[in-house]
């Protein structure tokens, strides 16, 4: 039993040897085997999920065996190994789903080295879900950003390029700032592993004077992972950087990356900073107005979108919107909330973004939306995929947006005063807008137009990820309060 606990490194030292195993084989073996290692690696975080959940314990995991400030540290808990697994169901269901486009879109000798990108972006994922100190978090965050922009620009068209640059640019600016608030972390605490950090933060914080550097250097830290991830206003380099990827990438960078930024974000407000200090912290106050932006801005931007791909990116600023909303009320019920959005988002957003270059195929390979007019009635099981995540998007119950929604609702109960009425009625425009814009979007593709044969031919590789995404959809809004539990017992854990 206890051979569980290795599996959190496992996980990280196997997919930086996939990465490197991926550029010595060939293409199509090459997605074999990632498909077969992401399953594994699937095994293993839902066995440390099962052993965290049965045990009620979290286990720490030392690298190399070296103390505070300098050694590496991995945790697992009920929070981190249900991110961890979620994360890795979604990762393979875009690998299988997005296959067609990866041949289609990336020249054949060059697929090998997609695969080994995103095998390398998988050791990232899992060490950012796992890391139990700061310097480690910030290491594997460089790594996110390399592979982000790799996916971007190996299918070498003259607006994934822009896109890749524009991407790194921002994201490099990030980086920089999350490292110095790290520095400057380092500096005070004279430790880079979480909870001494939190230790040396809750003595220094009633000081004055260090109170005040605490704030800056936490304000400077989160900055960067707001630019990183997407919080407006520094939300516009997620259309071309969404519409122009690939569909494989596009649902990897959109439910996955962005939402490994949230999640060390809250894991070093949490275990770094300490949430009781947080919520002492104007920073709070900051995200949660940036978030209420982001939910009305992001969605006004999707209305004015002039083609499918870009609508679905805008929508996804608007969701990062709801996420730092829930951040910005605090306390268990708000960070619960926004977690839960993060899984809801994954889940949802993957499947856009998976089924709308489907829908272009049968428009004429058009994403704008005068093109495809009666194309989910051209192909039916890319219509209903299509679907089922817009309902959710737009707060449809038994969906897992709806549960969403009802989970930001009631934490902004429990803060009450004009917090409530702030979020009460975001939530209210928002979801209007959403509906505005998605079911123009439905209507649209379900009005009968010129041709209603269907034209691209489906396997099992398409439909299977697609149908796994559907149920997880419906898991979340049908059974919302056991991934609200488990949420609950890892905010637990980590006091």
């Amino acid at each position: 039993m206890d051979f569980i606990r290795n599996f959190p490194m496992f996980s990280v030292v196997l997919s930086l040897f996939s990465g490197v195993l991926c550029t010595m084989i060939r293409g199509k073996k090459a997605r074999i085997y990632t498909i077969f290692y992401e399953c594994l690696l699937i095994g293993m975080s839902g066995a440390v999920l099962w052993y965290t959940v049965s045990t009620g314990q979290s286990f720490t995991y030392v690298m190399g065996e070296f103390p505070a400030p300098w050694g590496n540290e991995l945790r697992a808990g009920v929070l981190e190994a249900s991110i961890a697994t979620l994360f890795m169901c979604v990762m393979l269901c875009a690998v299988l789903a997005g296959r067609r486009y990866v041949n289609k879109d990336i020249d054949e000798i060059k697929i090998n080295t997609y695969y080994a990108i995103i095998n390398l972006m998988t050791a990232a994922v899992m060490a950012m879900a796992w890391t139990n100190d700061i310097f480690s978090g910030y290491v594997f965050l460089e790594i996110l950003t390399l592979t982000s922009c790799g996916i971007l620009i190996v299918r070498e068209i003259g607006r994934t390029t822009l896109a890749a640059v524009r991407y790194m640019i921002l994201n490099l600016v990030g980086s920089g700032l999350f490292l110095l608030g790290v520095v400057l972390l380092y500096d005070i605490t004279g430790n880079l592993l979480m909870v001494p950090m939190q230790h040396q933060i809750s003595v220094m914080y009633g000081i004055p004077e260090a109170r005040i550097v605490l704030i800056m250097a936490t304000g400077i830290l989160t900055i960067g992972l707001s630019i990183k991830s997407g919080l407006f206003p520094f939300h516009y380099w997620m259309p071309d950087t969404y519409g122009w990827a690939t569909p494989t990438s596009a649902a990897i960078l959109s439910s996955l990356v962005s939402k490994c930024y949230i999640f060390l974000l809250i894991k070093i407000y949490w275990r770094v900073i300490g949430v009781d200090i947080f919520m002492d912290m104007p920073i709070r106050n900051i995200l949660f107005v940036l978030g209420l932006c982001g939910m009305i801005f992001g969605s006004v931007s999707a209305i004015r979108a002039d083609n499918i791909n870009r609508m679905v990116a805008f929508s996804s600023a608007a969701q990062i919107g709801y996420i730092y909303m829930g951040i910005g009320l605090g306390g268990t019920a708000g960070f619960m909330a926004a977690v839960f959005h993060i899984m809801a988002h994954s889940v949802t957003k993957s499947q856009l973004f998976l089924t709308t270059p489907r829908l272009a195929e049968v428009s004429g390979d058009s994403l704008k939306f005068k093109s495809m007019q009666g194309c989910a009635l051209r192909d039916p099981n890319a219509g209903l995929f299509f679907l089922i995540p817009s309902l959710s998007m737009i707060g449809i119950p038994i969906l897992a947006g709806f549960s969403s929604k009802l989970n930001f609702a009631m934490a902004a109960a429990d803060d009450g005063g004009i917090r409530l009425v702030l979020v009460m009625l975001a939530l209210a425009a928002s979801s209007m807008l959403n509906a505005l814009y998605f079911i123009r979007t439905l209507i649209r593709i379900y009005t009968p137009g010129k041709d209603q044969k269907a034209r691209i031919p489906h396997r099992w590789d398409y439909n299977g990820p697609m149908i796994v995404l559907t149920i997880g959809n419906l898991a979340m809004g049908l059974f919302s309060w056991v991934f609200v539990g488990l949420i609950e017992q890892g905010f637990g854990m980590f006091m």
